[in-house]
C-alpha cells in the first residue's frame, strides 16, 4: 500500500455527555487518557475480551467516517434500530489521501444490508441493479457465510477503507482463510482494513498491527502474545486436559 492508511489516527477531541456509560469502557477510557490512537498499517486488528470496547470503537469510527451505523457504504441510509452510541460525535479521524471505496461490514446486521439492497433494487430509478455489484444474486439467496464472501469478493474494489466487525461469526475456518486471501489482494490495491475479531486465524495476517484491548487499555501486541492465540493453541494441543480442568472447576 503506497499511500499509507487512509485513517491514520483516532482522536477523542469532543466531550462525552454527562452520565454517559462510555467512560466505563476500557477502550474509551484509554482514549480519554491518551488522547489518540495511531493506525500505522494497512491492516489493523482490534482484539481482546468481550466488553473491552472493540466493536464500540469500530462502530464509532465507521459512523465518523460517514458509513451507515448498521453497515454498508457511505451511500446507504437505512435504519432498523437506532442502537449506536454517540461516541462518533466526539471523535476526530486523522485522514491521509482520498479513499474512493469503502464499506462497513457487520456480521450481525448483514441481513439488514441484504434487505436494503433488495428494496432499493425494486425501485425503478436504480439502473443497473445495485445487486450487480454484489455478485448478481440476492444475498438472501445465499447462506450467511456465502453472502458475506460474495459481498467482499464482488463489492470490495480496493483504494478504499473497509471496516469489519467480527467477520468470523459468518465464516467457517476454511472460509476465514479465503477471506485472508481476499484481504491480501485488496491491500495490494491500496485498501485499508480495520477489523474487530476474536479469530486467531484472521489476526495471523502477515504484517498486520494487532491492538489488544483489555481492562488496562489498548496496547500493540505480537500475534503469539495474544490471549486468543495462546488459549487456542493450548486447547488444540490437549483438548482433553483443558476440558477436564474446566469441567472439574465447575
Amino acid at each position: 500500500m503506497t499511500a499509507g492508511p487512509y485513517i491514520s489516527g483516532i482522536k477523542l477531541t469532543g466531550q462525552l455527555a454527562a452520565g454517559s456509560y462510555l467512560p466505563a469502557i476500557p477502550a474509551i477510557r484509554h482514549l480519554m487518557e491518551a488522547g489518540a490512537l495511531e493506525l500505522r498499517k494497512p491492516v489493523t486488528f482490534f482484539v481482546g475480551e468481550n466488553g473491552t470496547g472493540k466493536s464500540t470503537l469500530l462502530e464509532a469510527v465507521a459512523v465518523a467516517y460517514g458509513f451507515n451505523p448498521e453497515g454498508g457504504t457511505r451511500n446507504f441510509s437505512f435504519s432498523t434500530e437506532d442502537s449506536h452510541s454517540e461516541l462518533w460525535k466526539a471523535l476526530t479521524l486523522v485522514k491521509r489521501g482520498y479513499a474512493s471505496d469503502g464499506f462497513f461490514l457487520r456480521a450481525e446486521s448483514l441481513y439488514n444490508v441484504a434487505s436494503y439492497i433488495d428494496r432499493i433494487d425494486r425501485e425503478p430509478s436504480f439502473s443497473p441493479p445495485v445487486i450487480d455489484s454484489y455478485g448478481g444474486v440476492s444475498l438472501h439467496c445465499r447462506s450467511h457465510g456465502e453472502s458475506f464472501l460474495a459481498l467482499v469478493q464482488n463489492r470490495f474494489g480496493g483504494n478504499g477503507v473497509y471496516l469489519l466487525d467480527e467477520p468470523e461469526a459468518a465464516l467457517s475456518p476454511t472460509r476465514q482463510l479465503t477471506l485472508l486471501g481476499q484481504i491480501a489482494e485488496l491491500v495490494d490495491r491500496n485498501a485499508q482494513f480495520i477489523i474487530a475479531t476474536h479469530s486467531p486465524i484472521l489476526m495471523a495476517f502477515p504484517g498486520a498491527e494487532i491492538l489488544e484491548f483489555s481492562a488496562a487499555g489498548i496496547r500493540p501486541a505480537a500475534y503469539r502474545e495474544t490471549e486468543h492465540y495462546q488459549v487456542t493453541r493450548r486447547f488444540l494441543e490437549n483438548p482433553e486436559r483443558m476440558l477436564r480442568i474446566l469441567l472439574e472447576e465447575e
